[in-house]
């Protein structure tokens, strides 16, 4: 449930030591968690000469996809592997000197399940091995930072945490309102002059602040010409989930718990996975002033509301009494990482539950693909298609 992290006395893993000597001294990394967490608004005046290590640019380059697209140069995992020592001691030194440069994303679109295009951006290898490191060194102080409700693109947090903390907290407290929001356009309207101001609450270190306008400014390549992104981050890149996350920990998560402990009158539960979060209330009069407070804050920071797609609903034990005796049928439902959430009375014992359903639009989509795989295959043998 919210709030929970690593037991005490479990330490992240460290990384290996080099001599007899120093087997017991703890990592940089473990000493900049250490400091993070020792003081809340220590600022880190030093930390690129961590990003331009050799061995931390190395382990970047291991963990990225073999098989991945290309960004603009056309650069490969395996064609830049072939020189790897050599690579990566230039990429350090143009670190190091002030003189690295991003290059523009190549902009692709997926299709989203509600026939929608989601832009894509696919940064060249070199900025997917320099982000890597960053988001790595970056993460030993800001996840001492991160709340317990925020589950998205963390270490050791999943998206079943996250559907586990939610229904825990809709079980264990009383909720009987929910907010399901939805951002309009989250990752491409974030404000640049915003993200930076935060990041500043934590890194003073002006050469890491440079480092990140710079994949900011980048901007993306469609069709041949180059497109001047004044905001948003582009998805796709490693260090947008964690820009995305920090942005994010300032503009609401911080706000939020602000909120319901000065202004709420009943419980409050809160679930985020990046930008797709769930508020759960006691009363309907604190779900209708958070929501008015939360549009007007979210306008300084250049955010809204989708419009159609967030609702308040009511939901719980009561939702199901008070709609029968109005006459207005079931309980409303609500989706959260692919599951629709349905408020039930057990036939067993009469208790009250959470179910959890795969959203209609999910399954119907990977029902369309077993079929037309089905099709293409009706020519093979009973036991091959069943294989």
């Amino acid at each position: 449930m919210e709030g929970r992290g690593l037991a005490k006395g479990n330490l992240p893993q460290q990384n290996a030591s080099r001599t007899p000597s120093r087997k017991d001294a703890p990592s940089a990394q473990e000493r900049v968690r250490q400091a993070a967490e020792k003081d809340k608004k220590l600022r880190f005046t030093a930390l690129l000469h961590h990003i331009y290590n050799l061995e931390m640019l190395r382990m970047a380059y291991v963990r990225l996809k073999r098989e991945a697209a290309p960004g603009v140069e056309g650069e490969t995992w395996r064609h830049y592997g072939e020189q790897l020592e050599r690579n990566l001691q230039a990429l350090s030194d143009m670190l190091k000197r002030g003189a690295y440069r991003a290059k523009p994303v190549r902009r692709v679109y997926i299709l989203k399940a509600d026939g929608r295009q989601r832009p894509l951006g696919v940064p060249a290898l070199e900025d997917k091995i320099v982000q890597r490191t960053a988001v790595e060194v970056l993460n030993a102080f800001y996840e001492t930072d991160f709340l317990g409700f925020s589950y998205g693109f963390r270490a050791g947090r999943s998206q079943h945490q996250a559907l586990d903390a939610l229904c825990t907290g809709l079980l264990t407290k009383q909720v009987n309102w929910v907010l399901d929001l939805d951002m309009k356009s989250f990752f491409d309207g974030l404000s640049h002059e915003c993200l930076v101001k935060f990041v500043e609450h934590r890194i003073a270190d002006r050469r890491v602040v440079r480092l990140i306008q710079k994949w900011l400014n980048a901007g993306a390549l469609e069709d041949r010409k180059r497109i001047r992104v004044e905001e948003g981050t582009p998805q796709g890149g490693s260090a947008s989930p964690l820009l995305a996350n920090v942005y994010l920990h300032y503009m609401f998560d911080l706000w939020v718990h602000a909120w319901r402990q000065k202004h709420a009158h009943g419980d409050v539960i809160v679930a985020r996975f990046a930008d797709d979060i769930v508020v759960g209330f006691q009363s309907k009069t604190d779900a209708e002033r958070f929501r008015v407070e939360l549009t007007e804050r979210m306008q300084k920071f250049n955010l809204e509301l989708h419009p159609e797609k967030t609702r308040l609903l009511e939901f719980g034990p009561f939702a199901i009494n008070n709609r029968q005796r109005r006459g207005e049928g079931k309980p409303e439902t609500f989706n959260f990482l692919g599951f629709t959430h349905i408020y039930v009375k057990k036939r067993s014992n009469g208790m009250y539950t959470v179910l959890r359903q795969m959203t209609r639009k999910r399954l119907q989509s990977k029902l369309n693909e077993v079929n037309a795989e089905l099709q293409r295959r009706l020519h093979e043998p009973i036991p091959e298609q069943g294989k």
